[in-house]
């Protein structure tokens, strides 16, 4: 695994390879250390290979050792998950970009990142009016008391508001930047920053000392939609970020929640527009919302299991699948995890896991995981 994560890392410096292509180097190779050894004709082979992709991660491979590098790369980035990591958030997993590395500060929570906790986004204008801003603080402590960590982004108004009512209600929150994890922008939101590192999290996909780019900050809209299980838009013009963020959710299959506004009000166009596409609107009786948002199933939600007499024995496997299914827990674990485990070839390990699925023995979760049925 230790290996795997290197190889996450030096993929990620190669430009050109980004998060989806890298997702089918995967896919294509079982794993990224089989894929960094693999020839320019077998890479070639994988959809999105074009010759310039090809020429460049040529060039560039030959000057990066990813042992090495992760090595000198954590010197200043001392904290980061991968793919390959089991702490890895699992509901970026199931995005189809999601980030070869996610950097964070401040407080883990596991529950968090396996799923089990419900993480709620609300973002909106960096403009609000005073309609906008009562609504975000009265959102925001009312899920804070109710058990649930806000995600946002950092940026001024909709989000400042939500970070800060959340910790003052004594919640958490997670702040999703655009910037490395050590650069506040808005430079005003220090204070806040250092609040959230003692009360929550602050992640980024960007590395240490990053500045700030106006290209990061939509990318990092999918970041805040893909950690999360619903996102509220407050208010939001036509052009305003928002929307992308909510974009991002429909498309990943996360509920959207709207807070209607006057049909007169410039801060709530963005809103209308959404709530004409299908989106729920937020509605005076918090407890509705709560009780939908809590309607959202957890990943792997702890149910009473069956005793060791009760659960049914194994068929009589071959040695090949045996080796393969006491490689794998109730958890879900990483395709190259097991293959890890197994000692076997990542084309044997596909092969036993395929026949092992057709048996009903195991399933495959998003992100090439797979667990015991």
């Amino acid at each position: 695994m230790g290996q795997e994560r290197a190889y996450w890392l030096a993929w990620s410096q190669i430009s050109g390879v980004g998060p989806v292509l890298l997702q089918r180097l995967q896919q294509h190779f079982g794993t990224l250390a089989a894929a960094w050894e693999a020839k320019p004709a077998e890479l070639g082979k994988v959809e999105g290979f074009g010759f310039q992709t090809l020429q460049k991660v040529v060039q560039q491979r030959s000057r990066l050792q990813p042992e090495q590098f992760l090595v000198q790369h954590q010197e200043q980035n001392p904290n980061f998950w991968t793919p390959a990591d089991a702490d890895y958030p699992r509901l970026l997993l199931e995005i189809p970009s999601p980030p070869p590395i996610v950097y964070y500060r401040g407080e883990v929570d596991l529950q968090e990142n396996l799923g089990q906790k419900q993480l709620v986004a609300i973002v909106g204008t960096r403009q609000p009016s005073e309609y906008g801003i009562r609504w975000t603080r009265q959102i925001s402590t009312a899920l804070a008391k109710n058990g649930f960590t806000v995600v946002s982004g950092l940026a001024e108004g909709i989000d400042t508001e939500s970070h800060a009512a959340t910790m003052k209600a004594g919640g958490r929150t997670i702040a999703v930047l655009g910037t490395g994890v050590d650069v506040v922008y808005p430079s005003k939101n220090l204070e806040l920053y250092k609040q959230i590192l003692t009360a929550g999290l602050v992640v980024s996909e960007y590395p240490a000392k990053t500045p700030p780019d106006r290209t990061h900050f939509p990318r990092r809209n999918r970041i805040i939609a893909g950690l999360s299980r619903a996102v509220l838009v407050m208010e939001a013009p036509i052009k305003s970020g928002a929307l992308i963020t909510a974009s991002y959710a429909n498309d990943f299959g996360r509920d959207v929640y709207v807070l209607p506004g006057r049909l007169d009000d410039y801060p709530s166009q963005g809103c209308l527009k959404l709530l004409s596409q299908g989106a729920t609107p937020i509605l005076k009786e918090l407890d509705e919302l709560l009780k939908m948002l809590g309607a959202i199933p957890q990943l792997d939600s702890v149910e009473a299991s069956p005793s060791l007499e009760q659960q049914l024995p194994l068929p009589i496997l071959s040695p090949e699948l045996q080796r393969v299914i006491d490689a794998i827990a109730s958890e879900p674990l990483p395709f190259d995890f097991i293959v890890q485990q197994t000692g076997m070839s990542a084309g044997e390990v596909s092969s036993a896991l395929l026949q092992l699925e057709l048996m009903g023995l195991v399933s495959q979760l998003p992100g090439m995981r797979y667990q015991r049925c």
